[in-house]
């Protein structure tokens, strides 16, 4: 239980007044949409009894929940922080122990605000963290965003003045809705392009990872461009993004990308991550 895991950091006691509850427990692999707002309610239904709160969630879709939330509690000046571990609190070697104690030390530092996962003694935007490795312990990277702070035992290092919030209270607005018809297509060579036909009984978006920059392939037969055409003008959504993890997208480039960069009803992802993405888009069609 989350109590019990408490107990397993003693050095967190006496840090402050430490309230333990326990919405769900389930493997983050199993985690959905649903499971997402269940937690945004959660926290808004005790948001004005607590300075900050801190989240325990297993690894693999932690980015996914951090993304969901952050766009599902806005204009928020508290810490809500999200963290787990590589190896279990049972481990002789786990890191689970540092991981929390970090945790509450960034929840209940004044400067920290808004979603974040804290992790292998980085602090990341909620938007911008991506499991990057599977074993080791730094496993969660910022992707095309600088790190919120690095956590040094006790100490906690601000990357850049940027991130210093300004302390004028602001009040948090809450969404309670998602459309989870939401899907991400990654681009293959060879990829049929009638998949976006079949894909148009289930979902009402598609997040597309292109080639590169943003190629998407120009065959003879145009088939591609059709298939697009299509999937946009029967009223769905569709965001380019690529699948190259570092520097993001610009259609505007190449051939290849050039005749979607302007076009009606395509939306681009800049350098957003995909785990982002696909909140984002659930939330904005909720």
């Amino acid at each position: 239980t989350g109590k019990e895991l408490a107990l397993q950091v003693p050095l967190i006691e006496g840090l402050c007044k430490l309230d333990v509850v326990q919405p769900m427990n389930i493997d983050s692999t199993n985690m959905r949409p649903c499971d997402w707002l269940c937690i945004a309610r959660e926290i808004r239904d005790k948001y004005d009894s607590y300075d900050g709160f801190v989240i325990l969630h297993g690894t693999d879709t932690m980015a996914y929940t951090a993304a969901a939330l952050s766009y599902l509690i806005q204009n928020n000046d508290k810490p809500i922080v999200l963290t787990g571990s590589q190896q279990p609190m049972g481990s002789p070697f786990t890191d689970a122990k540092l991981n929390v104690y970090q945790s509450l030390l960034y929840a209940l530092d004044d400067e920290s605000s808004d979603v974040s996962v804290v992790f292998g003694g980085e602090a990341i935007a909620g938007t911008r963290a991506r499991k990057q490795r599977t074993m080791s312990f730094n496993a969660f990277s910022s992707v095309n965003y600088p790190a919120l702070a690095i956590i040094r035992n006790d100490q906690i290092v601000r990357v850049s003045s940027a991130h210093k919030l300004n302390r004028q209270a602001r009040k948090p607005c809450f969404y309670d809705k998602l459309n989870e018809r939401v899907i991400v297509i990654k681009l293959t060579p060879k990829l049929q392009p009638s998949i976006f036909a079949l894909l148009q009984a289930d979902y009402d978006a598609i997040i597309l990872e292109t080639f590169g920059i943003g190629g998407v392939p120009e065959y003879p037969d145009a088939s591609y461009k059709h298939a697009i055409d299509e999937w946009i003008t029967s009223g769905r959504s569709l965001v380019m993004t690529t699948q190259v993890p570092e520097e993001g997208l610009d259609l505007g480039v190449y051939e290849v990308g050039h005749a979607y960069a302007n076009k009606p009803g395509i939306l681009q992802g800049g350098d957003m991550t995909s785990e982002s993405l696909v909140a984002k888009t659930m939330w904005v069609l909720g």
